[in-house]
């Protein structure tokens, strides 16, 4: 299976109207000619870049000398849009190489780029010889960087002269002393911490992500937040111990257990700690840290395939009615649940296909869920991707209160079908019965009342709020960008009339009919598709509306496949597509060669126009 050759494309320039960041000037390729460029294109809310922006960092580490990383920001949601925004999302992720704000999307378009995250490879002549969308493409093109260095070093046309970008911004990287003396760092979300359960009545715990520990405080109203005890030593790691040894890498999520649950365990609560893909126990007593559970290697499968283990837990949460801990896995667009007792992990809601499609768990799509609380009998989570708040019955069936889909977003109060959030983080179910939303990219806190079946607005004009928690009354919240916390005000609720708007995300013209669906993969060089135990590749295609495709969906081994469209001129929609192909090392004398899996979901935004085009590529690796 390999791509087709054709000419070769001279890479087109940068070009973005926000500016640079972590360089002290413009870059241009032409300047970088000589040298090898790899562009990551991504955006803040996806929790699949990050992924990436994580997988980077021993690839530049090795190839210091030769390669130049740039990060081309290119926003789905208005918020990040925001130049500010950008800057305090690659401080947040302790990104040193340069990085283009492209808020209107003009390198994406240039270099046809349809998902997040997707890699561009650009060689010392610079030509694109490379592109590679999703996930676990990095060790690829590793072996396709070294290619490139071997033929470049041998005709003498490779620069080894230092690159110098200029100076980060302050507060990224690895100054994380400073960060951890100043106070809170992009903290995330908090929880309370009763006085029946050795806490007080003012006590909470907040995960404190920036600076990979969590935080004990006493929230007074009226007064600034108390620090009582810091858990976790502040750099980045999996180390577990006491408060002043162990160490987290970005915990968001935490959650009180049960008091015989707790005592059973030997810890009272469970921290997501979401880079490092694991599942943290604190005992409060004396701040021991421990780790539950490691989300990698549980041979998870969905009617996708195989779960990639790059979990991503955002939040946990315990839900009595099942009697397990839930897990929101955002990196793998799932809901999972945890038998404590027996370490058991199982699926509880989601395919790994992004969107949004209500069900039985099994079946339904989720995106990127971040957020979880329990109310009454339900578990109620927000979908970051699509901007929903959404709910599983304790059957497992997944239901939706408020949101449209991937590309549908607002800032609206009113009736649940109606209403819009934008990329929302955080839910807490509150004491009179309702619900505290999060809702991030709109800056508010907003409320939810199962009830009425109504949206309105607490609070507007905050720094990126992810997390409510509700002390004696009074409820506080989790600002992550302003690393703060701050009572809310006790004033009624706003009803807010916003507009509800789509993404801005180009949409994909194709025509009524017969279209043609590629996906292009050819394995990194010295490596061949692995067909060991069968096909090697993995093609599975939805669509919603589910009208929008009159045939080709479901899963196969083909990259090609047919499908027909139905619409109007006009009609629109999307084609999620997700594909998967594994590759080996392809060593005749080595009898157990390493093996790599490549995956990747779209969701392409497509348009019907009559004579539009009758074929769709997308490139996993090529």
């Amino acid at each position: 299976m390999t791509l087709r050759t054709g000419a070769r494309v001279r890479a087109p320039e940068l070009r973005g109207a926000g500016g640079w960041i972590n360089t002290d000037r413009p870059l241009s390729l032409t300047d970088l000619r000589g040298r090898i460029v790899l562009l990551d294109f991504w955006t803040s809310c996806c929790a699949n870049c990050l992924h990436v922006t994580e997988e980077l960092r021993p690839l530049e580490a090795k190839y210091g000398a030769e390669l130049v990383v740039i990060g081309v920001h290119s926003p789905k949601f208005p918020h990040e849009a925001d130049h500010g925004t950008v800057v305090a999302a690659v401080r947040r992720n302790a990104i040193t190489h340069p990085v283009l704000d492209d808020p209107q999307l003009l390198t994406w378009r240039q270099y046809a780029v349809k998902a997040w995250p997707t890699l561009v490879l650009i060689d010392p002549a610079g030509y694109v010889v490379a592109q590679a969308a999703g996930e676990g493409q990095v060790s690829g093109l590793d072996a396709m960087v070294a290619d490139l260095v071997a033929t470049h070093d041998a005709d003498r046309s490779l620069r080894r002269d230092p690159f110098e970008a200029g100076a980060p911004l302050p507060g990224s990287g690895s100054d994380w002393q400073v960060r951890a003396a100043a106070g809170f760092y992009f903290p995330a979300k908090a929880v309370a911490w009763p006085a029946e359960r050795g806490g007080g009545p003012s006590r909470a715990l907040v995960a404190d992500a920036g600076n990979n520990r969590i935080v004990e405080l006493d929230l007074v109203p009226g007064a600034d937040p108390v620090e009582r005890r810091r858990i976790g030593r502040g750099t980045r790691g999996h180390a577990d111990g006491g408060p002043a040894q162990a160490s987290f890498t970005e915990p968001n999520g935490l959650t009180l257990l049960p008091t015989d649950l707790a005592e059973r365990q030997g810890y009272d609560v469970v921290v997501a700690d979401t880079v490092g893909h694991r599942l943290r126990g604190v005992r409060l007593a004396d701040g021991a840290v421990s780790t539950v559970l490691d989300l990698a290697g549980h041979d998870l499968r969905t009617v996708t395939g195989v779960v990639p283990d790059v979990a991503s837990p955002w939040d946990v949460a315990w839900w009595p009615a099942r009697n397990r801990l839930v897990v929101a896995a955002a990196g793998v667009h799932l809901l999972l649940e945890v038998d404590l007792d027996t370490a058991a992990v199982d699926i509880l809601a989601g395919t790994t296909v992004e969107g949004l499609r209500d069900g039985p768990g099994r079946d339904a799509w989720l995106a990127q869920p971040s957020g979880l609380a329990v109310l009454g009998q339900a578990l109620w989570f927000v979908d970051s991707e699509t901007s929903a708040l959404r709910w599983v019955d304790p059957t497992g069936t997944v239901h939706t209160a408020v949101g449209e889909g991937l590309f549908d977003f607002g800032h609206v109060d009113g009736p649940g079908r109606l209403a819009r959030f934008q990329h929302p983080l955080g839910v807490t179910a509150l004491a009179d019965g309702t619900l505290a939303v999060a809702d991030t990219y709109n800056g508010a806190v907003r409320r939810y009342d199962p009830a009425r079946d109504e949206v309105s607005t607490l609070a507007s004009h905050l720094a990126e709020p992810s997390g409510v928690v509700e002390l004696g009354g009074t409820r506080w919240v989790v600002e992550s960008e302003g690393s703060r916390l701050s009572e809310l005000p006790a004033a009624p609720e706003d009803v807010v009339d916003g507009p509800a708007q789509h993404g801005q995300r180009p949409v994909t013209d194709v025509g009524p009919g017969r279209l043609t669906l590629r996906v292009l993969f050819t394995p990194a060089p010295g490596r061949k598709i692995d067909i060991s135990d069968g096909p090697g590749t993995r093609l599975d295609v939805s669509a919603s509306p589910s009208e929008l495709l009159a045939d080709g969906v479901g899963a196969g081994p083909e990259f090609t496949r047919g499908l027909t469209v139905v619409g109007a001129p006009g009609a629109t929609g999307v084609v999620h597509v997700s594909a998967q192909a594994a590759s080996c090392d392809d060593d005749p004398s080595n009898p157990h060669p390493a093996c790599y899996l490549s995956r990747q979901d779209w969701g392409v935004p497509v348009r019907v126009v009559e004579g539009g085009p009758r074929d769709l590529e997308l490139v996993l690796l090529g």
